[in-house]
């Protein structure tokens, strides 16, 4: 015992056996790892689960589960995910005969309409990714369960400090760990956390097999972050939940979609199965997608990036950064239009973040005003020629 209060960050990657084929714990590092195992460990307990398993990120977590698949086998998923969940799925799966029906995760009964008898799992997000929209999960583990088919959540947005699918009947919980877990956008990382231990077995053989796992000091980094997750996630909700009731009554935003509004379809649910709306939001901004350029181009203090969850505030464009996988028939269809805006709240001061979103506002209502006199000199001039 060496009595340091900070998690040992073992780099090894082939560790000595005493006899050979009879490791005393670990072999080599892609099959296990301390540092590793004790990352493991804390987001296992974290979610409540009693199986943890860490990749070198969300999308290498969330295929080895679809590798527990075969050929024939149908998935129900939710129609607002990520869009590299989406790519997953429709240009990854599809070819090795893996079919997906993208469903409304909000009404229980369209979710219950797609499943087939070749369905082997139902996948959602809630919050779902960008329309911040939730999904009853107690009700569609009911329905996936009645069928014999597991479910699978994505957690990215709420983090385990914000909700516990399992405890709501959930079998897999999946995060994109680059984002609240780590908190610091310095890692990139992903995890699935479940209580059954068959399926543990056959995802402990494919983390393996398949090889897709986290550096030692990846793992370091991500306990460290893990250590400040509740109170960053309490100021990431206080500050989000101020920006978006300010955003609300502002004249160049259409719409803000954010679960801690009244106004949010789904906000009793939310109150229910989760502990705080979370610290992302979207808006729609008159004007489209000029507008919505003008607005990310004039912000400072939210950087123009992907991914979320991090200390500082960023903001983006889904249909032509996060989301632009997904076909744009498709994206609209769901509500993903050209003036949708994505924020995650950081850890600056709300005052500072409002006044840089002021700033951006003024720049879209000011693009907006110029097209509506352009379109209006243009209109007239028609008039005059006719």
């Amino acid at each position: 015992m060496h009595g340091g209060v900070m998690p040992n960050l073992v780099l090894s990657t082939t560790f000595r056996q005493p006899e050979p084929g009879k490791p005393l714990r670990f072999d080599y590092s892609r099959s296990g790892n301390p540092t590793r195992e004790s990352l493991e460990a804390c987001l296992a307990a974290l979610e409540r689960a009693t199986f943890g398993f860490a990749f070198a990120s969300g999308c290498a977590a969330a295929t080895t589960v679809l590798a527990t698949l075969a050929p024939g086998a149908h998935v129900v998923c939710g129609d607002d995910v990520y869009g590299g969940t989406y790519r997953l799925f429709a240009r990854v799966m599809a070819p090795f005969g893996v079919q997906t029906s993208f469903v409304d995760a909000t009404d229980p009964s369209a979710f219950a309409a797609a499943f087939t008898p070749q369905t082997r799992l139902a996948w959602l997000e809630s919050p779902s990714n960008p329309l911040l929209k939730l999904a009853d999960i107690s009700a569609l583990a009911g329905v996936a369960h009645a069928r014999g088919v597991p479910l699978l959540v994505d957690n990215t947005f709420a983090s385990p400090m914000l909700q516990q699918p399992l405890e709501l009947g959930a079998d897999i919980v999946l995060h994109s760990a680059t984002k609240y877990l780590n908190g610091h956008s310095d890692v990139v990382g992903g995890a699935l956390l479940l209580r059954d231990p068959a399926l543990a077995e056959r995802l402990k053989f494919l983390q393996n097999a398949m090889g897709a796992i986290p550096s030692p000091f990846d793992c370091y980094l991500l306990l460290r972050g893990l250590k400040t997750l509740p109170v960053r996630m309490r100021q990431h909700c206080e500050s989000a939940a101020e920006l978006a009731r300010r955003l609300l009554e502002h004249p160049a935003v259409e719409r803000v979609h954010y679960p801690g509004l009244p106004q949010h379809p789904q906000y009793e649910l939310g109150r229910r199965q989760m502990r705080g709306p979370g610290g992302m939001l979207s808006l729609v901004l008159r004007g489209g997608e000029p507008a919505a350029r003008r607005f990310l181009q004039a912000l400072h203090w939210f950087a123009l990036a992907e991914s979320l969850g991090g200390v500082e505030s960023l903001a983006e464009h889904p249909a032509l950064m996060t989301h632009a996988s997904i076909p744009r028939a498709v994206r609209e269809s769901i509500g993903i239009g050209d003036g949708l805006v994505r924020l995650s709240v950081g850890l600056e001061h709300v005052e500072d973040l409002w006044r840089d979103l002021l700033g951006g506002l003024a720049a879209a209502e000011h693009e907006a005003a110029g097209k509506g006199a352009a379109a209006g000199t243009e209109a007239a001039a028609e008039k005059g020629l006719s």
